[in-house]
Order: structure tokens, then C-alpha cells, then sequence
């Protein structure tokens, strides 16, 4: 994975780099996004037969070849010319589930041609509620199979390398879905201020509660999933109003700087919906087929990369995005062989050992 990394860095302009890599305040929960990992230390079963081992999945009624799927990012031409399209052709040769951002450079219908596997639109709570509505019409009728509502983001998070950068999207890059008035702002450079910012603040509606979230479930017959849930509490309250799954986030380490480690966060809201049936998804630090694996025995359904799908982008389109998530597919398979757990069902926490396993008890068996 870092091979693609290195190349993509070689290839990007500067401010595009820090806008893909970097994080909130200072850096602190980016950082301990990957520290989360490096502490797990795995518990291999030996004797197993483990002549076949399959990634195969479901998730919300799609069948998936792999857990391990595309988180939504934005603006995706500042990383290739072909941007979103490329990307819907790598996750599909790949056979996993693309999550679009609302800020994608192309439009939902040229993704959703370009697209051989499931597709889910991600999105935020506009201040205009008719352009999230029309939204969510469109999304429907390009066959997108859920909603996913980020919650997490009623400001931007303070990315001091894009202030320092006064990033602006370029003009020739833009969010075409949305009308060039709602994003105007984004391309306004301004030094010692990131333009993304302050289009977020212009947007994005602040003062969305749970009660917000009936009047969305009533546009669509879609799935809704919420994105952003780091507690308990509001797993709880996410399936009380009516989410049919869940993504364990801290938006890569680029919201809130000091929240907890996405990984350190899962065993928690999975253990507040588990008898519920709601499956959770996961993001936030994933580098490897192996960390897809210890989220996995976590609890996760599917695990989603950001990062590492633009590093592929960049460094060579649909065939990079395609590299990236077979590579990580391969890893985990790998993994699931060597520690004796050839089928998705068998990983669980018992293949995490003792005071390894973030925000778990001790099992029996360490």
C-alpha cells in the first residue's frame, strides 16, 4: 500500500497532497487512527483447513467478492482526469461497494454507467433542503441501493494544512452535482483560509437533530445509513430512528481532533446494536488486508478505505483503485489463512488477543 502512496505523492501537486492527507488540529486522532492498529496482535488457530478462504459478503441485500470497499471522499478529478468514473471501474473489478461523496466531479448517472458493483450516495445535510431531496431523487433513479448521511460534520473540522495552503478547488474540478451557486465559495482562494471551510459553514445545515432524520427517510425507500457514530449512545439512537446500518467513523482524523480511535470505538457500538441486527460498517485508519481483519473480528461487516483509494487513483486510475482493494482483499485473505479462519463468519474477537482487542473484555479462551 505504501508503494502506491509514494507514487502518488510523486504525482500530486502539494496542496492536493496535505488536502488528501492531512488532519484536524493536530493530527493527534489521525495519528491514532493507525496506533490503534499497531496494537492488535492476532491469535492464530493451526490445524484448520484452510485450502479455501473467501472474502464473499452481503450487505443490505448486495452481494459483495470483498468486505473491503471504497469510503466516500470527494472531488475525485484532483486526483485523475477520469476522477469518480475511474474509481466506480476499479471498485468494480474489484467486486466491492463504492459509497459516492455528494461532492463528486462527475455526475451520479456518468458513475453509475461507469459502475459493475453496488453503489451507495453519501450525504450531507444541505441547507437546501430541495437540492438534497432532488438528491435523492436522482440517486434512486441511477440505482444507487442506499443513502449514507454523514453526521459528524455541522463545521468543518480545523485542517490547519489547508489553511496555511489557502486551498480553493480549482476551478476546473467542481461538485457537479450540486448548483455552482451552493458551491461558489469552494473555489475562492484566500490566504491563511481554507476555502472548504468556509463553503461547509454556507452549506451545511448546523442545527439538524434526530428529528431531522424523518423527513429524509420519508423521500426515499433507500436504506439510510449513518456515518459518524463513535458511541454507544448514539448507535442506540441511530437505530431507534431508523438506520438500517452504521459506519464507525471519525472521518479519517479530519473532524473532531481528540476523538477516540475509530478501531477503539467499534467494539462499543457494536455491542449497543448487536441484538438488533444492524449491521455496522468501518472506517478510519486501514492500511492493510490485516487491519481489514481485526475490524472485521471486531464486529464490522465491511471496512471502507479513503486514503488508500486515492493513493491508487492517483497513481494510476481505475487499474490503481482496482490494485488497491484487490491488494487489500488478498491481505486479508492471506490472513484469514494463516490464522485459521477461512470463511468471514469465523472472524471474531476470538482471534484477538488479550488486551489487544480495542475496547473489549478479556475472552475465556486468552
Amino acid at each position: 500500500m505504501e508503494d502506491y502512496r509514494h507514487r502518488a505523492r510523486r504525482r500530486l501537486d502539494a496542496r492536493v497532497w496535505d488536502f488528501v492527507e492531512g488532519g484536524a488540529g493536530s493530527e493527534r486522532t489521525l495519528r491514532a487512527n493507525r496506533r490503534a492498529f499497531a496494537r492488535v496482535t492476532l491469535r492464530p488457530r493451526v490445524l484448520v483447513d484452510v485450502s479455501a478462504c473467501d472474502t464473499g459478503t452481503e450487505l443490505l441485500g448486495a452481494p459483495l467478492a470483498t468486505p473491503v470497499g471504497v469510503a466516500p471522499t470527494a472531488y475525485h478529478r484532483l486526483l485523475h482526469p477520469d476522477g469518480e468514473t475511474a474509481t466506480a471501474r476499479g471498485a468494480g473489478a474489484a467486486g466491492a461497494l463504492y459509497v459516492v461523496s455528494v461532492f463528486a466531479s462527475r455526475t451520479l448517472e456518468e458513475i453509475a454507467a461507469a459502475a459493475a458493483g453496488p453503489l451507495w450516495l453519501q450525504l450531507y445535510w444541505l441547507r437546501r433542503r430541495e437540492a438534497l431531496a432532488g438528491l435523492v431523487e436522482r440517486a434512486a433513479e441511477a440505482g444507487y441501493r442506499a443513502l449514507v448521511l454523514t453526521l459528524d460534520a455541522p463545521q468543518l473540522g480545523r485542517r490547519h494544512r489547508d489553511a496555511r495552503n489557502g486551498f480553493a478547488v480549482p476551478s476546473g474540478v467542481r461538485a457537479v452535482n450540486l448548483d455552482a451557486a451552493l458551491t461558489a465559495s469552494a473555489h475562492r482562494p484566500a490566504a491563511g483560509r481554507s476555502a472548504l471551510a468556509v463553503h461547509t459553514a454556507e452549506a451545511v445545515d448546523p442545527s439538524v437533530t434526530w428529528a431531522d432524520l424523518a423527513w429524509l427517510r420519508g423521500r426515499s425507500e433507500l436504506p439510510l445509513v449513518l456515518k459518524g457514530v463513535l458511541t454507544a449512545e448514539d448507535a442506540v439512537l441511530a437505530v431507534r430512528h431508523g438506520a438500517d446500518a452504521i459506519v464507525v467513523s471519525n472521518h479519517g482524523g479530519r473532524q473532531l481532533d481528540g476523538a477516540p480511535a475509530s478501531l477503539d470505538a467499534l467494539a462499543e457500538v457494536v455491542d449497543a446494536v448487536g441484538a438488533t441486527g444492524c449491521p455496522v460498517l468501518f472506517d478510519g485508519g486501514v492500511r492493510s488486508g490485516t487491519d481489514a481483519f481485526a475490524a472485521l473480528a471486531l464486529g464490522a461487516r465491511a471496512v471502507l478505505l479513503g486514503r488508500p483509494v486515492l493513493w491508487g487513483l492517483a497513481a494510476d486510475g481505475a487499474a490503481g483503485v482496482a490494485g488497491v482493494l484487490g491488494l487489500a482483499t488478498e491481505e486479508l485473505a492471506h490472513t484469514m489463512a494463516l490464522t485459521g479462519r477461512p470463511a468471514l463468519s469465523a472472524v471474531d474477537r476470538s482471534a484477538l488477543a488479550r488486551g489487544t482487542a480495542p475496547g473489549t473484555a478479556p475472552h475465556a479462551g486468552a
